[in-house]
């Protein structure tokens, strides 16, 4: 990540094809040493590609991908008959993280 964004910035000062060179130049500013076969990869896979359409194709690239939080709405617009066995589980969850925190003081108050 950190050829990545050390690539982006010597593209923000302005070199369209920055060179291994820049890029080292940039890490070795901040103290930052480089693997030169990580840093040919970037390099290669960067090189003669517009920063800004690589950019917008990641953007888009992201976007397909399906986030987890969809299954919850989901299940959590189907209705009553849905909702009524969560609420039994996170009840069976709460009495069992109450006796696990009774279990763990050992019979030792803080204060005692």
């Amino acid at each position: 990540m950190r050829y990545v964004a050390a690539y982006l910035l010597a593209v923000l000062g302005g070199n369209r094809n920055p060179s291994a060179k820049d890029v080292e130049k940039i890490l070795s500013s901040v103290g930052i040493e480089s693997d030169s076969e990580r840093l040919s990869k970037v390099i290669s896979e960067l090189n003669g590609k517009d920063v800004q359409e690589v950019i917008e194709n990641g953007k888009a690239k992201l976007a397909s991908v399906p986030a987890g939080g969809a299954v919850a709405v989901a299940a959590g617009a189907g209705g009553g008959d849905a909702a009524e066995p969560a609420k039994e589980e996170a009840k069976k969850e709460e009495k069992k993280e109450e006796s696990e925190e009774s279990d763990e003081d050992m019979g030792f108050g803080l204060f005692d």
